[in-house]
């Protein structure tokens, strides 16, 4: 247990000097209250004198005590004292009377609390106040005029009006002394109030024929070291006989009073009796002159005793009034009053902030000290006592220390999400009735702590995009929401790292880490990834940081970016392919079945078959579903040996994509029929391959045309002398028709076969002149790659390139 030490300066004045003589003494009690230290001090010290050392006193490190930021608390405005944290010392800010404050209430302290923070404590201190002799006795008057009549008998009393000391204990006023004492003496009387009631008594028979004037001098004295003094003159007249004195008929009187009473309220009456008649036996009633008369009245004819002033129990709850009857003749009777204050519930508690913490952190314990606070009723018993409270709707319980002393402290968890600020009210009542209350109101913030993750508003998201993107694509925008504040509640994004088909995450989407916007790093190919997933992590500000994460799953689209492409038939370059169509095959005749397919998805890849051209249009059609080449009539002997048929498959994308391929289909009914004509093909192959040559050759050398064209027409009349020998030969040989496999021909970006041969069979009368072509392909499917990506096919520039060669190759057969 701290222990508690009481320092007392004891300081005397002489006479009304300022010199002071100060002593400081120190004595350490075995046992005291816990955080409770006394000093006793004299009153009129000079501002800066030493108190005491609070340090000392209260156990403490000098250090600890500077850096808790200690301070005084009073509870009211008037603050004597000062504190030097530098030295732990406490000091006198201002000087102090001791009457005014303490008035004749003996012993006079004064309480106060020193505040200590981090944590947040407080100390009661106690400082007495003790008295030195600074004020003299002081009658009311300067003198006192007394009509005492001759027949006056020794032993009459006349009451003296009292002198007044503000000063107390032995400083106070002790004795009175008369002079001269020839004719009267001087009694005392100690009253239940400390005062003494002052009788001057008559020692022998006045004689007014003798001495009818006299003067004294009453001299008041009080205790101090030197003892002041006050004086009051006596001025007597000595009147002729009154043999009868009046007399009160009660030695004491006693009335009650509330302290709220009205001006004029009537306390009592008192009435006193005179033997005498006439106007020597008319009594008139009044009170001692003193501060009683400023409070209290009495009608000099009929005793009624009325309140002339305000009262207040808190001041003075009790008041003795001294009473005087007298007659006409000088002759009197004195009495007193006795007047009890009754207590009204008449102040309202009064509520003081000790000290304060306007911010607690939302993480705090419980019981955390969110302030300090006095409350005082200056009432009395059940009306002075207080009970405090707050409303339920906050998080934060009152809870009393001592007497007089509240600690407000947090009463259940806090959440700065659910709410970041109270209004704490805090209210006091008393026991009165009816009852008085006061209530004060603190402002409480919430301070943010970083007890919350980011949340997505979804576990996981889906997003679509479609193929042959550009990268930087914004792709999908997160957006995760902090419910704590400020720094906590800043929000980045991160990838948490993966791979995917063996690459990281990060080569395929980026994001941004302020804004949550996901890109696409590169271009997504539907054919070589459909779908990829990874985790978004939202990551907050706060220490240490928090964080969610959530799943995005990216759906790769189909975009029509691959044509068809043609498996069969096969197209080859070194050799021709055609199909036999027997003369005598019906309607609906199977001829050969063109497949292809499409590398996209969806109606992307759902291809249609269509006869873009033909030889004989009337004599074959193409399923649109299935890509069947059947015939749609009879074949007549009028047809045409050699057919030529051009199929595009295109698929139903937007836009559309297509693939085209030659069917060169051959009516006959045998192998020889068909070799003619597959010998016409490979003679019109060859000739038109020489005819191209000297073309451009001739375009090259434009210099020398003239030379050029004489050895090309020479170059030319041997090579038919030498084709006509080698075809006259070949009359026996039979071709084979190539075996058609169903492979799958990947001809690069394009989807579609390079090119399609030709065979032409034709025949004569005479089988030795049976003649067969090979010629280049009369519709090569050229495909062109433009700036977008997309494939389309160029039919009309090749068509127009094919009609020139056949017209060319007509002309020279």
């Amino acid at each position: 247990m701290t222990n508690d030490l009481r320092f007392r300066a004891v300081a005397t004045m002489s006479g009304k000097s300022v010199g002071w003589q100060v002593a400081l003494f120190f004595s350490l009690l075995a046992s005291a209250v816990y955080g409770q230290v006394s000093y006793s001090i004299a009153e009129e010290m000079s501002q800066g004198s030493l108190v005491g050392n609070v340090v000392q006193g209260l156990g403490l490190d000098l250090r600890r005590f500077q850096l808790r930021n200690a301070r005084i608390y009073t509870a009211d405005s008037a603050e004597y004292m000062e504190l030097d944290r530098e030295r732990g010392l406490l000091l006198i800010k201002e000087r102090i009377d001791r009457e005014s404050l303490c008035g004749k209430t003996s012993p006079c302290t004064l309480h106060f609390q020193i505040i200590l923070e981090n944590p947040m404590e407080f100390s009661r201190v106690t400082v007495e106040i003790t008295d030195i002799n600074d004020n003299p006795p002081n009658f009311m008057k300067n003198e006192i005029r007394l009509e005492i009549s001759e027949s006056a008998l020794p032993g009459a009393r006349f009451l003296l009006e009292k002198a007044v000391d503000p000063d107390v204990g032995v400083n106070d006023l002790q004795s009175y002394i008369l002079k001269p004492t020839d004719y009267f003496s001087l009694k005392l009387h100690s009253q239940t109030d400390g005062s003494k009631k002052v009788e001057m008594v008559l020692q022998k028979p006045l004689d007014r024929e003798e001495r009818d004037r006299m003067t004294l001098l009453l001299t008041a004295l009080d205790g101090g070291d030197p003892p002041m003094s006050g004086t009051v003159q006596i001025h007597v007249s000595v009147l002729d006989a009154n043999d009868n004195a009046p007399v009160f008929s009660q030695a004491i009187y006693k009335a009650t009073i509330t302290e709220n009473a009205s001006k004029g309220t009537i306390l009592t009456t008192v009435s006193a009796n005179d033997l005498d008649e006439g106007s020597n036996g008319k009594v008139m009633y009044s009170i001692s002159k003193s501060m009683m008369s400023d409070l209290f009245d009495i009608d000099e004819n009929n005793g009624e005793v009325r309140l002339a002033g305000h009262i207040d129990y808190e001041q003075a709850n009790h008041y003795q009034i001294d009473i005087e009857a007298k007659n006409y003749g000088g002759l009197s009777d004195s009495s007193k009053i006795i007047v009890d204050v009754t207590d009204v519930n008449d102040n309202s508690p009064v509520i003081n902030f000790m000290s304060t913490s306007t911010a607690v952190p939302e993480d705090s314990p419980l019981d955390t000290v969110i302030a300090m606070l006095t409350v005082q009723d200056p009432d009395s018993e059940h009306n002075g006592r207080v009970h405090c409270f707050v409303p339920e709707n906050v998080p934060v319980n009152i809870r009393s220390t001592s007497t007089g002393f509240y600690n407000l402290i947090t009463g259940m968890s806090l959440d700065r999400e659910t709410q970041s600020d109270y209004n704490i009210i805090v209210i006091c009542a008393d026991d009165g009735v009816p009852s008085l209350s006061s209530s004060v109101t603190l402002h409480l913030n919430i301070l943010d702590v970083n007890d919350n993750a980011p949340v997505f508003d979804k576990s996981s998201y889906d997003v679509f995009v479609t193929e042959n993107n550009t990268p930087g694509l914004s792709v999908f925008s997160a957006k995760a929401t902090d419910a704590d504040w400020n720094q906590n509640a800043r929000v980045s994004y991160f990838l948490e790292d993966k791979t995917v088909h063996g690459l990281s995450i990060s080569s395929y989407v980026s994001v941004n880490p302020d804004t949550g916007l996901v890109q696409a790093v590169r271009s997504f190919d539907y054919e070589q990834m459909k779908d990829f997933h990874f985790l978004l992590k939202a990551q907050d500000g706060g220490s240490p940081p928090l964080s969610s994460n959530v799943t995005i799953r990216i759906f790769i689209q189909d975009q029509n970016d691959n044509a068809p492409q043609i498996l069969y038939p096969i197209q080859s370059g070194t050799s021709a392919v055609a199909e036999m169509v027997p003369r005598s095959a019906e309607v609906g005749y199977l001829v050969t079945k063109v497949v292809a397919v499409d590398v996209d998805s969806g109606q992307n890849s759902w291809l249609s078959y269509k006869l873009l051209k033909a030889t004989d249009r009337a004599l074959f059609e193409v399923g649109l579903q299935t890509g069947e080449i059947r015939t749609v009539r009879p074949v007549s002997d009028k047809d045409a040996v050699k057919q030529k048929l051009t199929v595009v498959v295109e698929d139903n994308g937007h836009p559309a994509r297509s693939a085209t391929v030659n069917v060169n289909v051959v009516v006959a009914d045998s192998f020889p029929e068909v070799l003619s004509e597959f010998s016409d093909f490979t003679h019109d192959k060859d000739y038109n391959d020489n005819l191209t040559f000297y073309l451009i050759l001739a375009l090259a050398v434009v210099s020398f045309l003239f030379i050029v064209s004489i050895m090309s027409i020479i170059s030319v009349k041997c090579y038919r002398w030498r084709r006509e020998q080698m075809f006259y030969k070949s009359g026996g040989n039979l071709p084979v028709i190539p075996y058609y496999p169903p492979l799958y021909a990947d001809m690069g970006g394009t989807g579609t076969l390079q090119r399609v041969y030709n065979y032409e069979v034709c025949g004569t009368t005479d089988s030795r002149k049976s003649d067969m072509k090979y010629v280049r392909p009369c519709s090569e499917s050229i495909i062109s790659l433009d700036a977008s990506g997309t494939q389309t096919l160029l039919h009309q520039q090749k068509g127009e390139m094919t009609e020139n060669l056949e017209n060319q190759v007509s002309h020279q057969i």
